[in-house]
């Protein structure tokens, strides 16, 4: 073998190692996640006639055997909630020490929390689906999206809950039940209050994808983006009995939210809702992560479950 070729093989597979290794230190550490408070139960593929089977986890709180019922809170993005070392960044919400710690102190009422995974699907099923009524039809045509929100909740909403209401002592009411999510899992979230006001009381949105930036429709997202304002202009419920909490950081992706949010935020004026039914929130120094979404966990629960809040529904 020539001393040239010789070289380049051993070059190449120097490369090719570094890139075993790399691909070796991004892998989650472990497929199922476990919890430092309360207990996980899994549920893996969960079946829906709406969409792809996913992995489903239920958290519950300590002593909930000997508890009273709970109130449940859905959240997207199953797999990124509670162990970092099963997450594919190695970053975590950190739910089950937050609620855990909560309901120790008596700061919130006994709660269970429906973990959602997400699937490669996530963008089209995460996508505010009717916004597309919103946008002209030739911005439409160039979409190369498929939303399938509306299916997404159907899941939630007609599978799901029957499922978890059935199988766990739960409030079935609608003041008891919540969602929430980050990123394009704070547009669905915010998707679902107005789709099903309802089913749910309460929507926690953060670091919420208003800009619609990235996604797969060319560059046409400020269309879409300003298609979700007047969607929400002209089906955001009344605030009587419902709660909304949005949040941004000033960082990397979050960093482009603000000039969005501030038109959400007037949409909510001008649709009547006061300060103690909408908070909206700018967090200095936050970025688009989970460790950030965490540390808003406590503060947005804090307002937008009923049991914590000074003022009544």
């Amino acid at each position: 073998m020539k001393k040239g070729v010789k070289i380049s093989l051993i070059v190449i597979a120097v490369i090719l190692a570094i890139l075993a290794g790399f691909v070796w230190f991004l892998r989650p550490k472990k497929s199922i996640p476990e919890v430092s408070t309360g207990t996980l139960e899994r549920y893996p593929d969960f079946e829906s006639e709406y969409i792809a089977k996913r992995n489903v986890s239920i958290w519950l709180p300590d002593n909930y055997s000997n508890g009273d019922s709970c109130i449940v809170i859905y959240m997207h993005d199953g797999q990124m909630l509670f162990d970092a070392d099963a997450t594919w960044n190695h970053k975590e919400w950190s739910v089950d020490e937050v609620l855990g710690q909560m309901t120790a102190a008596g700061e919130l009422p006994p709660c269970i929390v429906v973990a959602i995974d997400n699937t490669k699907d996530r963008l089209d099923e995460y996508f505010p689906q009717k916004v597309s009524e919103f946008v002209p039809e030739e911005v439409r045509a160039k979409n190369n999206m498929e939303p399938q929100g509306d299916a997404y909740l159907r899941f939630v909403v007609h599978e799901l809950k029957p499922f978890v209401d059935a199988h766990y002592r739960t409030y079935t009411d609608q003041k008891h039940t919540f969602i929430a999510g980050s990123s394009m899992g704070g547009l669905i979230s915010l998707y679902a209050l107005c789709e099903y006001p309802e089913v749910f009381s309460g929507a926690v949105c953060m670091s919420s994808h208003l800009s619609m930036a990235y996604l797969p429709m060319g560059k046409q997202n400020e269309a879409w983006a300003e298609g979700f304002q007047k969607y929400l202009m002209d089906r955001l419920p009344s605030q009587e009995g419902h709660r909304v909490y949005m949040d941004h950081g000033t960082k990397l992706l979050d960093a482009d939210y603000g000039p969005y949010q501030a038109c959400v935020d007037s949409i909510f004026q001008a649709k009547g809702w006061d300060d103690n039914h909408y908070l909206s929130l700018v967090y200095e120094g936050h970025t688009h992560d989970e460790i950030c979404w965490g540390l808003r966990l406590k503060p947005s629960l804090e307002f937008v479950v009923p049991h914590l809040s000074k003022v009544g529904f």
